[in-house]
């Protein structure tokens, strides 16, 4: 007995070692449709845009090359979701704001109002940087089309809400290959969670 009592020690602990070993995150999902060409598979991207941010800077899919980029829709007079999502985001900037690889981009849908001027103080208001920011206006059916064909995002006028507009309080994870990575309710503190442990699980997948 007094030999044995050792190896079965030994044998538990290789158990124990064993079911403690972390298992491998699998990839993040590609949202959208996507077509088979040969041996190749063609994802859904975010189509070409042009818009203009805070500091009157053009803004186009070339300021996120190689860039992972969080997405979202607003409006600065929104009584609603707005402060809520904005809140969160906040807590998205804080947490990427000394990351290379991270980019936030918030579109107004209400671009008559939202003026670079207007957006340029907004976001003095919140204290972020536009390099790092870009809240962006431009013409109001082009931003709507993004929203709803590259995005699947709601954004649109109605003059029966409250505001006179309705959109999506979703959160778009964006990778370096302009393909949706992850969608996240942004009024819900327990989704932006997630979407922060994605961001870190989509550059782990780069840095592989």
């Amino acid at each position: 007995m007094r030999a044995i009592v050792p190896v079965t020690f030994l044998f538990m602990g290789t158990v124990l070692f064993s079911s403690c070993a972390k298992k491998e995150e699998p990839p993040l999902p590609i949202f959208g449709e996507r077509e088979v060409k040969g041996t190749d598979t063609v994802y859904h991207t975010i189509d070409t845009f042009k818009f203009v941010d805070q500091d009157s800077a053009e803004v186009t899919n070339d300021t996120f090359k190689d860039k992972i980029y969080v997405a979202d829709f607003f409006f600065t007079s929104c009584r609603t979701i707005c402060p809520i999502m904005k809140t969160q985001m906040l807590r998205v900037y804080d947490s990427i704001q000394n990351d290379a690889n991270v980019l936030l981009l918030s579109h107004s849908i209400d671009p008559e109002y939202d003026t670079v001027g207007l957006l340029h103080d907004y976001a003095e208001r919140l204290g972020v940087k536009s390099d790092k920011w870009h809240f962006v206006t431009g013409n109001k059916e082009d931003i709507y089309k993004i929203a709803q064909t590259s995005y699947f995002a709601t954004a649109l006028e109605d003059k029966s809400e409250p505001d006179g507009f309705i959109h999506s309080g979703a959160f778009l994870l964006i990778d370096k290959a302009k393909r949706i990575r992850g969608k996240y309710d942004g009024t819900k503190e327990e989704d932006v969670n997630r979407l922060l442990a994605d961001i870190q699980r989509l550059e782990k997948e780069y840095a592989k």
